[in-house]
Protein backbone atom coordinates (compact mmCIF):
# COMPACT_ATOMS: atom_id res chain seq x y z
CA UNK A 1 0.00 0.00 0.00
CA UNK A 2 1.46 3.37 -1.09
CA UNK A 3 1.24 5.92 1.71
CA UNK A 4 0.76 9.66 1.42
CA UNK A 5 4.37 10.19 2.56
CA UNK A 6 5.65 7.84 -0.16
CA UNK A 7 3.73 9.76 -2.82
CA UNK A 8 5.08 13.04 -1.45
CA UNK A 9 8.67 11.67 -1.47
CA UNK A 10 8.30 10.53 -5.10
CA UNK A 11 7.00 13.98 -6.08
CA UNK A 12 10.00 15.61 -4.35
CA UNK A 13 12.41 13.39 -6.27
CA UNK A 14 10.78 14.28 -9.58
CA UNK A 15 10.81 17.99 -8.79
CA UNK A 16 14.46 17.81 -7.69
CA UNK A 17 15.34 16.16 -11.02
CA UNK A 18 13.62 19.02 -12.86
CA UNK A 19 15.52 21.64 -10.81
CA UNK A 20 18.79 19.83 -11.49
CA UNK A 21 18.05 19.72 -15.24
CA UNK A 22 17.18 23.43 -15.22
CA UNK A 23 20.45 24.20 -13.47
CA UNK A 24 22.35 22.17 -16.09
CA UNK A 25 20.61 24.10 -18.88
CA UNK A 26 21.42 27.44 -17.26
CA UNK A 27 25.05 26.37 -16.87
CA UNK A 28 25.25 25.79 -20.61
CA UNK A 29 23.71 29.20 -21.26
CA UNK A 30 26.22 30.70 -18.87
CA UNK A 31 29.11 29.23 -20.85
CA UNK A 32 27.66 30.52 -24.11
CA UNK A 33 27.19 34.00 -22.65
CA UNK A 34 30.76 34.03 -21.40
CA UNK A 35 31.95 33.12 -24.89
CA UNK A 36 29.99 36.06 -26.28
CA UNK A 37 31.55 38.38 -23.69
CA UNK A 38 35.01 37.14 -24.60
CA UNK A 39 34.38 37.64 -28.33
CA UNK A 40 33.05 41.16 -27.73
CA UNK A 41 35.99 42.07 -25.50
CA UNK A 42 38.44 40.72 -28.08
CA UNK A 43 36.76 42.77 -30.80
CA UNK A 44 36.95 45.93 -28.69
CA UNK A 45 40.59 45.31 -27.95
CA UNK A 46 41.49 44.49 -31.57
CA UNK A 47 39.87 47.49 -33.31
CA UNK A 48 42.49 50.12 -32.27
CA UNK A 49 45.29 47.86 -33.45
CA UNK A 50 43.60 47.38 -36.81
CA UNK A 51 43.17 51.13 -37.23
CA UNK A 52 46.79 51.65 -36.27
CA UNK A 53 48.07 49.05 -38.72
CA UNK A 54 45.60 50.02 -41.45
CA UNK A 55 44.27 46.47 -41.77
CA UNK A 56 41.89 45.58 -44.57
CA UNK A 57 38.59 47.42 -44.47
CA UNK A 58 36.62 44.15 -44.47
CA UNK A 59 38.28 43.04 -41.26
CA UNK A 60 37.72 46.44 -39.68
CA UNK A 61 34.10 46.38 -40.72
CA UNK A 62 33.64 42.88 -39.19
CA UNK A 63 35.11 43.82 -35.84
CA UNK A 64 33.06 47.03 -35.77
CA UNK A 65 29.91 44.96 -36.29
CA UNK A 66 30.89 42.66 -33.44
CA UNK A 67 31.61 45.60 -31.14
CA UNK A 68 28.42 47.44 -32.04
CA UNK A 69 26.19 44.35 -31.80
CA UNK A 70 26.52 44.22 -28.02
CA UNK A 71 23.08 44.72 -26.52
CA UNK A 72 23.40 42.54 -23.42
CA UNK A 73 26.87 42.97 -21.90
CA UNK A 74 27.36 45.87 -19.41
CA UNK A 75 30.86 47.31 -20.05
CA UNK A 76 33.00 50.39 -19.54
CA UNK A 77 36.29 51.50 -21.10
CA UNK A 78 38.65 53.23 -18.67
CA UNK A 79 41.60 55.44 -19.62
CA UNK A 80 44.43 56.19 -17.22
CA UNK A 81 42.89 53.99 -14.48
CA UNK A 82 40.03 56.29 -13.51
CA UNK A 83 38.63 58.12 -16.55
CA UNK A 84 35.62 56.40 -18.13
CA UNK A 85 35.69 57.08 -21.86
CA UNK A 86 32.89 54.78 -22.94
CA UNK A 87 30.07 52.92 -21.14
CA UNK A 88 27.52 50.43 -22.41
CA UNK A 89 24.33 49.22 -20.66
CA UNK A 90 25.36 50.82 -17.37
CA UNK A 91 22.76 51.89 -14.79
CA UNK A 92 23.99 55.46 -14.28
CA UNK A 93 21.67 55.93 -11.29
CA UNK A 94 23.96 53.71 -9.24
CA UNK A 95 26.90 56.08 -9.49
CA UNK A 96 27.49 59.72 -8.54
CA UNK A 97 29.72 60.40 -11.59
CA UNK A 98 29.49 58.00 -14.52
CA UNK A 99 32.69 59.43 -16.01
CA UNK A 100 34.83 58.60 -13.00
CA UNK A 101 35.90 55.00 -12.27
CA UNK A 102 35.45 55.07 -8.50
CA UNK A 103 35.60 52.32 -5.87
CA UNK A 104 31.92 51.39 -6.29
CA UNK A 105 32.48 50.79 -10.00
CA UNK A 106 35.61 48.77 -9.27
CA UNK A 107 33.57 46.59 -6.89
CA UNK A 108 30.75 46.09 -9.42
CA UNK A 109 33.17 45.13 -12.19
CA UNK A 110 35.62 43.03 -10.18
CA UNK A 111 34.26 39.60 -11.23
CA UNK A 112 36.29 39.32 -14.45
CA UNK A 113 39.85 40.63 -15.16
CA UNK A 114 39.87 43.67 -17.51
CA UNK A 115 41.03 43.51 -21.16
CA UNK A 116 43.94 45.89 -21.78
CA UNK A 117 44.82 47.51 -25.12
CA UNK A 118 46.61 50.60 -26.52
CA UNK A 119 45.43 53.01 -29.22
CA UNK A 120 48.90 53.48 -30.66
CA UNK A 121 49.28 56.97 -29.27
CA UNK A 122 50.67 55.91 -25.93
CA UNK A 123 47.20 55.76 -24.47
CA UNK A 124 46.36 52.61 -22.48
CA UNK A 125 42.80 51.46 -22.01
CA UNK A 126 41.08 48.81 -19.90
CA UNK A 127 37.75 47.21 -20.71
CA UNK A 128 35.75 46.18 -17.62
CA UNK A 129 32.62 44.05 -18.16
CA UNK A 130 29.97 42.05 -16.28
CA UNK A 131 27.79 39.05 -17.03
CA UNK A 132 25.31 39.69 -19.77
CA UNK A 133 21.81 40.83 -18.95
CA UNK A 134 20.42 37.56 -20.30
CA UNK A 135 22.63 35.45 -18.04
CA UNK A 136 21.86 37.63 -15.00
CA UNK A 137 18.14 37.28 -15.63
CA UNK A 138 18.45 33.52 -16.04
CA UNK A 139 20.43 33.30 -12.79
CA UNK A 140 17.69 35.15 -10.93
CA UNK A 141 15.11 32.76 -12.38
CA UNK A 142 17.20 29.77 -11.28
CA UNK A 143 17.63 31.18 -7.77
CA UNK A 144 13.87 31.70 -7.53
CA UNK A 145 13.26 28.13 -8.70
CA UNK A 146 15.65 26.79 -6.05
CA UNK A 147 14.03 28.89 -3.32
CA UNK A 148 10.58 27.87 -4.51
CA UNK A 149 11.59 24.18 -4.51
CA UNK A 150 12.97 24.33 -0.97
CA UNK A 151 9.90 26.23 0.21
CA UNK A 152 7.55 23.70 -1.34
CA UNK A 153 9.52 20.84 0.23
CA UNK A 154 9.52 22.18 3.79
CA UNK A 155 6.07 23.81 3.71
CA UNK A 156 4.08 21.12 1.93
CA UNK A 157 0.33 20.66 1.69
CA UNK A 158 0.66 17.13 3.07
CA UNK A 159 2.02 18.59 6.36
CA UNK A 160 4.96 16.17 6.24
CA UNK A 161 7.66 17.14 8.83
CA UNK A 162 10.90 17.81 6.90
CA UNK A 163 14.56 18.55 7.68
CA UNK A 164 17.01 19.33 4.82
CA UNK A 165 20.76 18.99 5.56
CA UNK A 166 23.99 19.17 3.61
CA UNK A 167 25.79 16.03 2.44
CA UNK A 168 27.91 15.86 5.62
CA UNK A 169 24.89 16.13 7.92
CA UNK A 170 26.45 19.14 9.66
CA UNK A 171 24.36 22.10 8.53
CA UNK A 172 20.62 22.66 8.30
CA UNK A 173 19.53 24.07 4.94
CA UNK A 174 15.81 24.22 5.72
CA UNK A 175 13.08 22.66 7.88
CA UNK A 176 9.31 22.76 8.08
CA UNK A 177 6.14 21.45 9.77
CA UNK A 178 7.98 21.07 13.07
CA UNK A 179 7.39 22.35 16.57
CA UNK A 180 8.31 26.01 16.89
CA UNK A 181 10.64 25.49 19.86
CA UNK A 182 13.08 23.30 17.90
CA UNK A 183 13.29 25.20 14.62
CA UNK A 184 16.21 27.35 15.79
CA UNK A 185 18.14 24.57 17.54
CA UNK A 186 20.58 23.06 15.03
CA UNK A 187 21.71 20.15 17.20
CA UNK A 188 18.10 19.17 17.95
CA UNK A 189 17.22 19.34 14.25
CA UNK A 190 20.21 17.18 13.31
CA UNK A 191 19.20 14.60 15.92
CA UNK A 192 15.62 14.76 14.67
CA UNK A 193 16.90 14.06 11.15
CA UNK A 194 18.64 10.92 12.40
CA UNK A 195 15.43 9.82 14.10
CA UNK A 196 13.50 10.41 10.87
CA UNK A 197 16.02 8.23 9.02
CA UNK A 198 14.83 5.28 11.13
CA UNK A 199 11.30 5.81 9.83
CA UNK A 200 11.93 6.69 6.15
CA UNK A 201 15.00 6.52 3.90
CA UNK A 202 16.21 10.11 3.29
CA UNK A 203 15.95 11.54 -0.25
CA UNK A 204 19.29 12.43 -1.84
CA UNK A 205 19.11 15.40 -4.27
CA UNK A 206 21.46 17.76 -6.10
CA UNK A 207 20.76 21.47 -5.65
CA UNK A 208 22.63 24.38 -7.26
CA UNK A 209 24.69 26.31 -4.71
CA UNK A 210 24.10 23.70 -1.99
CA UNK A 211 25.39 20.67 -3.90
CA UNK A 212 24.35 17.21 -2.65
CA UNK A 213 21.62 17.44 0.02
CA UNK A 214 19.51 15.03 2.04
CA UNK A 215 15.79 15.44 2.76
CA UNK A 216 14.71 13.70 5.98
CA UNK A 217 11.00 13.27 6.63
CA UNK A 218 8.44 11.30 8.60
CA UNK A 219 4.71 10.63 8.39
CA UNK A 220 2.51 13.61 9.09
CA UNK A 221 0.28 13.74 12.15
CA UNK A 222 -2.76 13.62 9.89
CA UNK A 223 -1.48 10.47 8.17
CA UNK A 224 -0.76 8.86 11.53
CA UNK A 225 -4.29 9.62 12.69
CA UNK A 226 -5.73 8.25 9.44
CA UNK A 227 -3.71 5.07 9.91
CA UNK A 228 -5.32 4.43 13.29
CA UNK A 229 -8.77 5.63 12.25
CA UNK A 230 -9.93 2.15 11.05
CA UNK A 231 -8.76 0.66 14.36
CA UNK A 232 -10.71 3.28 16.30
CA UNK A 233 -13.70 2.76 14.05
CA UNK A 234 -13.69 -1.00 14.58
CA UNK A 235 -13.23 -0.45 18.33
CA UNK A 236 -16.29 1.82 18.41
CA UNK A 237 -18.29 -0.74 16.43
CA UNK A 238 -17.11 -3.52 18.75
CA UNK A 239 -18.05 -1.42 21.78
CA UNK A 240 -21.48 -0.74 20.30
CA UNK A 241 -22.00 -4.48 19.68
CA UNK A 242 -20.78 -5.26 23.21
CA UNK A 243 -23.14 -2.72 24.76
CA UNK A 244 -26.01 -4.05 22.64
CA UNK A 245 -25.17 -7.59 23.77
CA UNK A 246 -25.12 -6.60 27.44
CA UNK A 247 -28.40 -4.73 27.09
CA UNK A 248 -29.97 -7.75 25.39
CA UNK A 249 -28.49 -10.06 28.01
CA UNK A 250 -29.73 -7.78 30.78
CA UNK A 251 -33.21 -7.77 29.31
CA UNK A 252 -33.20 -11.55 28.86
CA UNK A 253 -31.96 -12.19 32.40
CA UNK A 254 -34.41 -9.70 33.84
CA UNK A 255 -37.21 -11.58 32.07
CA UNK A 256 -35.87 -14.90 33.37
CA UNK A 257 -35.68 -13.52 36.90
CA UNK A 258 -39.26 -12.28 36.73
CA UNK A 259 -40.31 -15.79 35.70
CA UNK A 260 -38.25 -17.32 38.53
CA UNK A 261 -39.69 -14.94 41.11
CA UNK A 262 -43.25 -15.43 39.88
CA UNK A 263 -42.90 -19.21 39.79
CA UNK A 264 -41.33 -19.28 43.27
CA UNK A 265 -44.01 -17.09 44.84
CA UNK A 266 -46.73 -19.16 43.22
CA UNK A 267 -45.09 -22.40 44.43
CA UNK A 268 -44.89 -21.07 48.00
CA UNK A 269 -48.56 -20.04 47.78
CA UNK A 270 -49.64 -23.43 46.43
CA UNK A 271 -47.69 -25.29 49.14
CA UNK A 272 -49.27 -23.19 51.87
CA UNK A 273 -52.76 -24.75 51.64
CA UNK A 274 -51.85 -28.50 51.78
CA UNK A 275 -49.21 -27.72 54.41
CA UNK A 276 -51.87 -26.26 56.68
CA UNK A 277 -54.04 -29.31 56.11
CA UNK A 278 -51.15 -31.68 56.92
CA UNK A 279 -50.55 -29.91 60.21
CA UNK A 280 -54.24 -30.35 61.08
CA UNK A 281 -54.14 -34.06 60.14
CA UNK A 282 -51.07 -34.48 62.37
CA UNK A 283 -53.08 -33.24 65.34
CA UNK A 284 -55.91 -35.66 64.54
CA UNK A 285 -53.48 -38.59 64.27
CA UNK A 286 -52.15 -37.79 67.74
CA UNK A 287 -55.69 -38.14 69.16
CA UNK A 288 -56.16 -41.45 67.38
CA UNK A 289 -53.10 -43.00 69.05
CA UNK A 290 -50.83 -43.41 66.00
CA UNK A 291 -47.29 -44.64 66.76
CA UNK A 292 -45.31 -41.72 68.24
CA UNK A 293 -42.11 -42.50 66.30
CA UNK A 294 -44.09 -42.37 63.06
CA UNK A 295 -45.56 -39.02 64.07
CA UNK A 296 -42.07 -37.68 64.88
CA UNK A 297 -40.79 -38.54 61.36
CA UNK A 298 -43.93 -37.17 59.75
CA UNK A 299 -43.50 -33.98 61.78
CA UNK A 300 -39.92 -33.67 60.47
CA UNK A 301 -41.22 -33.86 56.91
CA UNK A 302 -43.88 -31.24 57.64
CA UNK A 303 -41.20 -29.00 59.11
CA UNK A 304 -39.16 -29.62 55.99
CA UNK A 305 -42.07 -28.57 53.84
CA UNK A 306 -42.33 -25.40 55.91
CA UNK A 307 -38.63 -24.70 55.27
CA UNK A 308 -39.10 -25.35 51.53
CA UNK A 309 -42.08 -23.00 51.47
CA UNK A 310 -39.97 -20.38 53.26
CA UNK A 311 -37.19 -20.82 50.71
CA UNK A 312 -39.46 -20.19 47.77
CA UNK A 313 -41.14 -17.24 49.49
CA UNK A 314 -37.76 -15.52 50.00
CA UNK A 315 -36.83 -15.56 46.33
CA UNK A 316 -36.95 -11.96 45.11
CA UNK A 317 -36.70 -10.52 48.62
CA UNK A 318 -33.69 -9.69 50.80
CA UNK A 319 -33.29 -12.47 53.38
CA UNK A 320 -31.15 -11.69 56.40
CA UNK A 321 -27.71 -13.15 57.06
CA UNK A 322 -26.73 -14.22 60.56
CA UNK A 323 -23.46 -15.59 61.98
CA UNK A 324 -23.77 -19.38 62.24
CA UNK A 325 -21.53 -22.32 63.03
CA UNK A 326 -20.90 -23.84 59.60
CA UNK A 327 -20.14 -27.28 61.05
CA UNK A 328 -23.41 -27.42 62.99
CA UNK A 329 -25.49 -26.30 60.00
CA UNK A 330 -23.92 -28.97 57.81
CA UNK A 331 -24.40 -31.62 60.49
CA UNK A 332 -28.11 -30.80 60.75
CA UNK A 333 -28.63 -31.08 56.99
CA UNK A 334 -26.64 -34.31 56.84
CA UNK A 335 -28.68 -35.88 59.68
CA UNK A 336 -31.94 -35.11 57.87
CA UNK A 337 -30.68 -36.62 54.59
CA UNK A 338 -29.12 -39.69 56.31
CA UNK A 339 -32.55 -40.92 57.51
CA UNK A 340 -33.89 -40.65 53.95
CA UNK A 341 -30.94 -42.19 52.11
CA UNK A 342 -30.14 -45.81 51.29
CA UNK A 343 -28.01 -47.65 53.84
CA UNK A 344 -25.62 -48.51 50.99
CA UNK A 345 -24.37 -44.91 50.98
CA UNK A 346 -22.20 -43.63 53.79
CA UNK A 347 -22.67 -39.92 54.67
CA UNK A 348 -19.71 -38.39 56.55
CA UNK A 349 -18.79 -34.94 57.84
CA UNK A 350 -15.24 -33.97 58.77
CA UNK A 351 -13.25 -30.79 59.28
CA UNK A 352 -9.66 -29.73 58.67
CA UNK A 353 -9.98 -26.85 61.13
CA UNK A 354 -8.32 -27.00 64.56
CA UNK A 355 -10.65 -27.61 67.49
CA UNK A 356 -10.08 -24.11 68.89
CA UNK A 357 -11.41 -22.42 65.71
CA UNK A 358 -15.15 -22.03 65.47
CA UNK A 359 -16.13 -22.03 61.76
CA UNK A 360 -18.46 -19.02 61.79
CA UNK A 361 -20.02 -17.77 58.55
CA UNK A 362 -22.78 -15.29 57.73
CA UNK A 363 -25.57 -17.53 56.49
CA UNK A 364 -29.23 -17.60 55.73
CA UNK A 365 -29.67 -21.14 57.00
CA UNK A 366 -32.83 -22.14 55.04
CA UNK A 367 -31.24 -21.07 51.74
CA UNK A 368 -27.79 -22.49 52.54
CA UNK A 369 -29.45 -25.80 53.57
CA UNK A 370 -31.13 -25.76 50.16
CA UNK A 371 -27.73 -25.62 48.44
CA UNK A 372 -26.30 -28.45 50.55
CA UNK A 373 -29.42 -30.53 50.00
CA UNK A 374 -29.15 -30.04 46.21
CA UNK A 375 -25.50 -31.13 46.23
CA UNK A 376 -26.23 -34.17 48.43
CA UNK A 377 -29.19 -35.28 46.27
CA UNK A 378 -27.10 -34.89 43.08
CA UNK A 379 -24.29 -36.90 44.64
CA UNK A 380 -26.68 -39.69 45.69
CA UNK A 381 -28.22 -39.75 42.20
CA UNK A 382 -24.72 -39.93 40.66
CA UNK A 383 -24.03 -43.17 42.60
CA UNK A 384 -27.08 -44.70 40.87
CA UNK A 385 -28.07 -47.00 43.80
CA UNK A 386 -24.60 -48.50 44.10
CA UNK A 387 -22.69 -48.59 47.42
CA UNK A 388 -20.63 -45.44 47.86
CA UNK A 389 -19.47 -42.63 50.08
CA UNK A 390 -20.52 -38.99 50.31
CA UNK A 391 -18.16 -36.86 52.35
CA UNK A 392 -18.48 -33.21 53.36
CA UNK A 393 -15.25 -31.51 54.45
CA UNK A 394 -14.83 -28.04 55.92
CA UNK A 395 -11.65 -26.03 56.20
CA UNK A 396 -9.99 -22.64 55.91
CA UNK A 397 -8.30 -21.07 52.89
CA UNK A 398 -6.91 -17.58 53.48
CA UNK A 399 -9.74 -15.28 54.50
CA UNK A 400 -12.39 -17.79 53.39
CA UNK A 401 -14.00 -20.97 54.67
CA UNK A 402 -14.51 -23.83 52.24
CA UNK A 403 -16.99 -26.69 52.07
CA UNK A 404 -16.11 -29.66 49.84
CA UNK A 405 -18.90 -32.09 48.89
CA UNK A 406 -17.33 -35.26 47.45
CA UNK A 407 -18.95 -38.41 46.12
CA UNK A 408 -17.86 -41.69 44.53
CA UNK A 409 -20.41 -41.49 41.74
CA UNK A 410 -20.11 -41.61 37.95
CA UNK A 411 -18.44 -38.20 37.62
CA UNK A 412 -18.97 -35.39 35.09
CA UNK A 413 -17.61 -35.38 31.54
CA UNK A 414 -14.90 -32.75 30.98
CA UNK A 415 -16.96 -31.21 28.16
CA UNK A 416 -19.80 -30.47 30.62
CA UNK A 417 -17.78 -28.89 33.44
CA UNK A 418 -18.44 -25.34 32.18
CA UNK A 419 -22.17 -25.84 31.75
CA UNK A 420 -23.19 -27.69 34.93
CA UNK A 421 -24.39 -24.45 36.56
CA UNK A 422 -26.45 -23.28 33.58
CA UNK A 423 -30.26 -23.57 33.80
CA UNK A 424 -31.49 -26.75 32.14
CA UNK A 425 -28.34 -28.83 32.63
CA UNK A 426 -29.12 -32.27 34.03
CA UNK A 427 -27.79 -35.81 33.64
CA UNK A 428 -31.06 -37.33 34.89
CA UNK A 429 -33.91 -38.61 32.76
CA UNK A 430 -36.31 -36.72 35.01
CA UNK A 431 -35.48 -33.26 36.25
CA UNK A 432 -35.52 -29.61 35.24
CA UNK A 433 -31.82 -28.93 35.68
CA UNK A 434 -32.39 -25.96 37.99
CA UNK A 435 -30.77 -27.21 41.25
CA UNK A 436 -27.14 -26.26 40.52
CA UNK A 437 -28.15 -23.01 38.81
CA UNK A 438 -30.18 -22.05 41.86
CA UNK A 439 -27.33 -23.08 44.19
CA UNK A 440 -24.87 -20.87 42.28
CA UNK A 441 -27.19 -17.88 42.58
CA UNK A 442 -27.70 -18.41 46.31
CA UNK A 443 -23.97 -18.74 47.06
CA UNK A 444 -22.61 -16.03 44.74
CA UNK A 445 -25.37 -13.41 44.62
CA UNK A 446 -26.44 -13.64 48.22
CA UNK A 447 -23.64 -15.08 50.35
CA UNK A 448 -20.93 -13.36 48.21
CA UNK A 449 -19.08 -16.64 47.87
CA UNK A 450 -18.18 -19.00 45.05
CA UNK A 451 -19.21 -22.50 44.02
CA UNK A 452 -17.44 -24.57 41.39
CA UNK A 453 -16.40 -28.08 40.43
CA UNK A 454 -13.09 -28.63 42.18
CA UNK A 455 -12.40 -31.94 40.43
CA UNK A 456 -14.27 -34.65 38.63
CA UNK A 457 -13.25 -37.92 37.03
CA UNK A 458 -15.64 -40.18 35.21
CA UNK A 459 -16.21 -43.43 37.05
CA UNK A 460 -14.50 -42.16 40.22
CA UNK A 461 -16.58 -39.24 41.48
CA UNK A 462 -16.92 -35.47 41.75
CA UNK A 463 -16.01 -32.80 44.31
CA UNK A 464 -17.91 -29.49 44.48
CA UNK A 465 -16.31 -26.69 46.49
CA UNK A 466 -18.09 -23.78 48.17
CA UNK A 467 -16.06 -20.76 49.31
CA UNK A 468 -17.59 -18.43 51.92
CA UNK A 469 -16.13 -15.17 53.26
CA UNK A 470 -15.58 -15.00 56.97
CA UNK A 471 -18.01 -12.75 58.90
CA UNK A 472 -15.59 -9.77 59.03
CA UNK A 473 -15.09 -9.92 55.24
CA UNK A 474 -18.72 -9.27 54.19
CA UNK A 475 -21.59 -7.03 55.16
CA UNK A 476 -24.70 -8.66 56.60
CA UNK A 477 -26.75 -6.55 54.17
CA UNK A 478 -26.98 -8.45 50.90
CA UNK A 479 -28.80 -8.14 47.60
CA UNK A 480 -31.87 -10.24 46.77
CA UNK A 481 -31.15 -13.77 45.62
CA UNK A 482 -33.23 -13.08 42.52
CA UNK A 483 -34.24 -9.57 41.61
CA UNK A 484 -36.15 -8.55 38.48
CA UNK A 485 -33.32 -6.08 37.79
CA UNK A 486 -30.49 -8.53 38.50
CA UNK A 487 -27.83 -8.64 35.80
CA UNK A 488 -25.69 -11.62 36.72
Amino acid sequence: MITLSALWAEAVKNRATLVSYTDSLFEKLKIEEKKKVAIWAEAIGTLPKMFENSEGSEYVKFYLQVAESNTTIPAIIVKDSNQVTTSTLIDSSRYADISHFDNKMKSDFAKYPPITYSDGYNNDYKIFYQDSKIFTGLKEVLDNIIKSFISEVVINSASVPVVVTDSLHQNIIASGNLEMNIKSDTSTLLQLALDMEQENTPISIQLPVYGNCFIYYRNSELLTKLKYYPVVQFAVIALFILVAYFLFNFSRRAEQNRVWVGMSKETAHQLGTPLSSLMAWMEMLKYKGVDEETLIEMNKDVKRLEIITERFSKIGSVPELHPANLQEVLQGGLNYMRARTSQKISLNLKTELPDYIEPLALLNIPLFDWVIENLIRNAIDAMEGQPGTLEITTGEKGNQLFVDVSDTGKGIAASHLKTVFEPGYTSKKRGWGLGLSLSKRIIENYHKGKIFVKKSEQGKGTTFRILLPKPDEISPHAQPVFSPNEQG
